[in-house]
């Protein structure tokens, strides 16, 4: 094969690998968060993947791709360079993308049809990163790590991590130590809750996964919740906005049941009522004494029963009681810490939101687009 040859195949491999390397994804909430469509290929109608007008904010990972709010690339078009676009509010497309394909490499673009400049898109060098939280929902102590940690011990965190975030990169982790017993594999994201992979309070060795390394389907975690990287970038200058409103937002309430024991009064002889209440409250009081732990939460429930059964008979001669479960439902909203704050802040006289893992103070630190940064 002559040199010619070979340069126009190389030049054909590049080509197809860079081809294949351009995605887009659409996130359908501002900040990269809620349901996302992931696309390497041109769009031309979004109801055909259930997102017709549903994007809020895009990550272009490279080229550079036509955004337009008509299918079949028609009504306003914008053109996206590579980078994070938090929201697409900016340029007036918030939930109004219908269709979208990728731009020639040398195609000529006027300035007015490009997007205003997006937050830079995340290098291929970045420094891969895994952040444990001691609680779930990101919360309580944490440990972050840039390197394998063989032995958790050694960190005063065996055991412990009940919820993670994972930067740039894959990690395994395992719940021995030296990368022994179950494994499994985190992709870059927020995973809330570790519960759901089995491995609550349960990891103690951790190590990132090589770059082109092939897993396996089924040594993966659960596709976890996208990340908003808010890390600062290079000489980027950053400022304070003042935080406006704070709204923390639980979990749905749930409906609790529990069985009680309901007093059947025989006919023919009066139930004393004011000795039934005095023996539930004295029944309660020595219950609770009794107890311990999480059995003093059912001694006193149980002492409370005994004690009603007993006052209830003081008076009533030799009348046997008779009893029977009866159910009772009520709903409860869940006293857990909350899933996240919803936070409003102005900056520069226009009014943000974002949604964060952990409250905020009075300010937030902001770049110049107002875009929030840890």
């Amino acid at each position: 094969m002559n040199s010619r040859l070979r340069n126009i195949l190389a030049m054909a491999c590049l080509a197809i690998s860079t081809a294949a390397a351009a995605e887009v994804t659409f996130y359908e909430r501002e900040g990269f968060a809620g349901q996302s469509f992931s696309t390497d290929r041109q769009v031309g109608n979004f109801e055909r993947f259930g997102f017709n007008d549903r994007a809020s904010s895009v990550i272009v990972s490279s080229e550079r791709w036509e955004v337009c709010e008509d299918r079949k690339f028609r009504g306003r078009c914008v053109v996206l360079r590579p980078g994070e676009y938090p929201s697409l509010a900016a340029m007036g497309l918030n939930e109004r993308v219908s269709s979208v394909r990728l731009i020639q490499r040398n195609a000529r673009i006027s300035a007015n049809r490009y997007a205003p400049d997006p937050i830079a898109a995340p290098r291929d060098n970045a420094v891969p990163q895994i952040t444990f939280f001691e609680q779930e929902g990101f919360a309580g102590r944490s440990f972050k790590t840039e390197d394998r940690v063989i032995n958790f011990a050694r960190q005063g965190f065996n055991d412990r991590a009940s919820s993670a975030i994972v930067l740039n990169q894959r990690w395994e982790v395992c719940e021995n130590a030296g990368f022994t017993g179950r494994c499994v594999v985190l992709q870059p994201g927020r995973y809330p809750s570790l519960a759901a992979m089995g491995l609550n309070d349960r990891i103690s060795s951790v190590r990132e996964v090589v770059r082109d390394a092939r897993i396996e389907d089924n040594r993966y975690a659960p596709a976890p919740a996208p990340i908003y990287d808010s890390r600062r970038r290079n000489d980027e200058r950053l400022y304070e906005a003042n935080v406006t409103s704070v709204r923390a937002v639980v979990g749905t309430p749930e409906q609790r049941c529990w069985v009680e024991q309901e007093q059947i009064a025989p006919e023919r002889t009066a139930a004393n009522i004011p000795a039934a209440i005095a023996g539930v409250v004295i029944g309660g009081v020595l219950g609770h004494q009794i107890g311990d732990g999480r059995g003093k939460d059912l001694a006193t429930a149980g002492g409370a029963v005994a004690g009603g059964l007993l006052g209830a008979n003081i008076g009533r001669g030799d009348a046997p009681a008779q009893t029977r479960d009866v159910q009772r439902c009520s709903n409860a909203t869940s006293a857990g810490r909350p899933d996240y704050w919803d936070v409003s802040y102005s900056f520069r006289g226009q009014e943000h939101r974002v949604q964060m893992a952990n409250p905020p103070g009075q300010t937030i630190t902001v770049n110049e687009r107002g875009e929030p940064r840890s």
